[in-house]
């Protein structure tokens, strides 16, 4: 049962929203990259998860915890019967080497990078601390999970909690037989204590700094990100993939990333119309507003929020 589904980071929202209406520089470019492949290899463990997987468990993806004043991350947590099992999932590609005397990775044979390890044992060590803080003791456990098919680790020694790409298939199996009860209260309530202690508002960091006015306006396409975009009827096109969307889902969606990149700005069809870069004509984009936000102050200055269910 999944108790959290995993969302777009914040960081990656914003980044993918600002990178086709605003230059990044190289450092932003590749954090921007480090950001999309670590959130691709998280859904593509959850994906095996969920294709191979067949025993009772709970499952939480993408967790934020604080313990003494110490916040930490769970890529994905999973809780059977008898063990809590922790994942640090990592996209990792190419050559790397692991030094056993300096504790060490290397991307390349000579690029220095942080030990995965550390941060794993690092989670463990707080989560271990937390739970036992709310009266839980458990067997908990944890792994360095390396999703890539394309990743490859040389002196690699077999007491390290590391799961290479060829090793998934047999740990699921291996999940699978030694996972044969059903899961109990206890387990239910961890998993609910858990999901209530997570930091849902956290700082996001390494954003280049922008205003409203320095940035490209236009809509962008749903599937390559790009602001090649033709309007004909009801329809978007993208003129670098091909792909179509309709007007008023474009519009939707322009709005959803104007908020990522201004949370505190009003959602006027003003701004919207200038956002959108003046494709869609200010009467049609007033009637979407209205369709899809809730219009709050209905006098000179009014605005739109979304709708939320009650409305």
């Amino acid at each position: 049962m999944e108790l959290k589904k995993r969302t777009m980071p914040k960081e990656l929202q914003l980044f993918s929203s600002l990178a086709p209406r605003f230059e990044l520089s190289t450092k932003e470019k590749q954090t921007y990259s480090n950001l999309q492949k670590g959130y691709e290899g998280e859904l593509m463990f959850d994906r095996i998860i969920a294709d191979q997987l067949q025993c009772d468990y709970l499952i939480i993806k993408d967790l934020l915890l604080n313990f003494d004043s110490k916040d930490f991350q769970i890529d994905t947590l999973i809780i059977f019967p008898t063990i809590i099992q922790l994942f640090e999932v990592k996209n990792f590609e190419g050559e790397h080497v692991y030094d056993k005397e300096k504790d060490m990775f290397y991307k390349n044979m000579n690029y220095e990078i942080q030990n995965p390890e550390h941060q794993l044992s690092r989670a463990v060590t707080l989560l271990k601390r937390l739970l036992k803080q709310h009266g839980f003791q458990v067997n908990l456990q944890g792994t360095v999970t390396f999703i890539n098919p394309e990743f490859t680790l040389y002196n690699l020694t077999p007491d390290k909690p590391f799961i290479l790409p060829t090793q998934i298939n047999s740990l699921m199996r291996k999940f699978n037989q030694n996972h044969s009860g059903k899961i109990t209260n206890q387990n239910k309530g961890i998993g609910k204590k858990l999901i209530s202690l997570h930091q849902s508002d956290y700082p996001i960091k390494n954003i280049p700094d922008y205003t409203f006015e320095e940035l490209n306006k236009g809509i962008t396409c749903h599937h390559c990100n790009s602001l090649s975009i033709s309007l004909k009827g009801h329809y978007c096109y993208c003129r670098e993939c091909g792909e179509k969307e309709k007007v008023q889902q474009a519009v939707v969606r322009s709005v959803q990333e104007f908020k990522i990149l201004f949370p505190e700005e009003k959602v006027t069809k003003a701004k919207i119309f200038e956002w959108c870069g003046g494709m869609v004509s200010e009467q049609r984009t007033l009637r979407i507003l209205k369709q899809h936000f809730q219009l709050l102050n209905r006098k000179r200055w009014g605005y739109y929020e979304r709708k939320t269910a009650s409305n």
